[in-house]
C-alpha cells in the first residue's frame, strides 16, 4: 500500500515549479501502478501550449476557472471550473489557460517519472527506463 501526502511531496524533487504551473506528483513510475497522479496548480494569467504526444492525460479540476482549447481540426473551446473533467484521448494538442488559479487532479499514462517539465514543443519525453 502507499500512502502520502502533499506535505511529503512540498520542497522534494516532485514538487516541480515553473513559471506557468507547479505540479506536485503524489504518484510517479517508480511506484509500478503503471500511471502517475498530481496536483496541479496553474497561475491565473498563464497560457501554455501543451501537446502530449508521449502520453494519455485526464484531469479534474477542483478550484479555480479556465479554459481548454484544443488545436486539432475541429478548435474546440471549453471552459474548465470545478466538477469538469478533460481527457486528451487523441494526444491532442492544446492550449491551457487559467483565468484564476487552477487546481487540478492529473492522471498520465504513461506515468511520470517525476521531474518532467514540458519540451519545446510542449510534451513530456517518454522515459525509457
Amino acid at each position: 500500500m502507499i500512502v502520502r501526502s502533499l506535505a511529503e511531496i512540498k520542497g522534494t524533487e516532485w514538487d516541480v515549479q515553473t513559471d506557468k504551473w507547479a505540479s506536485r506528483r503524489l504518484l510517479i513510475r517508480g511506484d509500478g501502478l503503471g500511471f502517475s497522479l498530481s496536483e496541479t496548480i496553474i497561475h491565473p494569467g498563464s497560457e501554455s501550449t501543451i501537446w502530449y504526444k508521449n502520453h494519455f492525460e485526464a484531469c479534474y479540476c477542483v478550484e479555480g476557472e479556465g479554459e481548454i482549447e484544443s488545436l486539432e481540426p475541429e478548435c474546440q473551446k471549453s471552459k474548465i471550473e470545478p466538477g469538469v473533467l478533460y481527457a486528451l484521448d487523441k494526444h491532442d494538442k492544446h492550449i491551457l489557460r487559467a483565468f484564476t488559479p487552477l487546481k487540478l487532479i492529473c492522471v498520465f499514462a504513461p506515468a511520470l517519472s517525476g521531474t518532467e517539465i514540458h519540451d519545446p514543443d510542449g510534451s513530456y519525453p517518454l522515459s525509457n527506463d
